[in-house]
Order: structure tokens, then C-alpha cells, then sequence
């Protein structure tokens, strides 16, 4: 899993690259989430458009990270999301938790 970070504005973008299924990677994400919201980003939009698949180890950080960042006010939101796991969203029904956008742009722009 590799992580890509890129700032527009206050809203951070983390492009996310490779499956998201359990130790090392959801370890990863997490810590970079935390350590945004430690620096006082509060706005992130992960970048799922390289994420090939996810299991409920990965579902399960994205729920984390969620609930943290509302907890600081902020709003987490979902770009890009491949079929494979917007399925998955669908069979779990986290469709209907998290804000998903068909690109990056789209999500950036969402939070004006």
C-alpha cells in the first residue's frame, strides 16, 4: 500500500494505491489519518481509484478514521471508489455512511 499525500487548501487528499486488507496497510492509513487531524486538517478525501480490493479489516479503519475525523468536526469523504469495492459498500450497506464522489475534483469541491 502506498499513500500519496497532496493539500488543496485545508482539505487534505491521501490517493491511496494497492488492497487495503488488514496489517501493515490499515496500520498505515490510520496513522496518517490521526496524524492529519493531530496537525489540524480536519477535511480528507481519500483517493480509492488505485485500491484493488478491501476486507473488513479495510472497512473497518475507513469506519475508524470516520468517526475520528467527525469527532473533530471535520467531514472524511471517498473518491473514486472501484466496482469491486463500491460493491462491497453495497453488500454492507456503507453505502448509505459514507459521502462517495465519482473523482477527486468532484470530492474537493464538495466541501465549499
Amino acid at each position: 500500500m502506498t499513500i500519496k499525500e497532496k493539500m488543496y487548501g485545508d482539505i487534505a487528499v491521501l490517493s491511496l494505491k494497492g488492497n487495503l486488507m488488514g496489517e501493515p496497510d490499515t496500520t498505515d492509513v490510520r496513522d496518517k489519518i490521526y496524524s492529519l487531524l493531530q496537525d489540524g486538517i480536519k477535511n480528507i478525501v481519500l483517493d480509492l481509484g488505485k485500491v484493488r480490493w478491501m476486507n473488513s479489516s479495510g472497512l473497518g479503519t475507513l469506519i475508524a478514521a470516520m468517526t475520528s475525523v467527525k469527532n473533530k468536526g471535520g467531514e472524511l469523504k471517498l473518491a473514486s471508489v472501484s466496482d469491486k469495492v463500491e460493491s462491497l459498500f453495497m453488500i454492507t450497506q456503507l453505502i448509505k455512511v459514507f459521502k462517495t464522489y465519482e473523482n477527486v475534483d468532484r470530492a474537493v469541491s464538495s466541501y465549499k
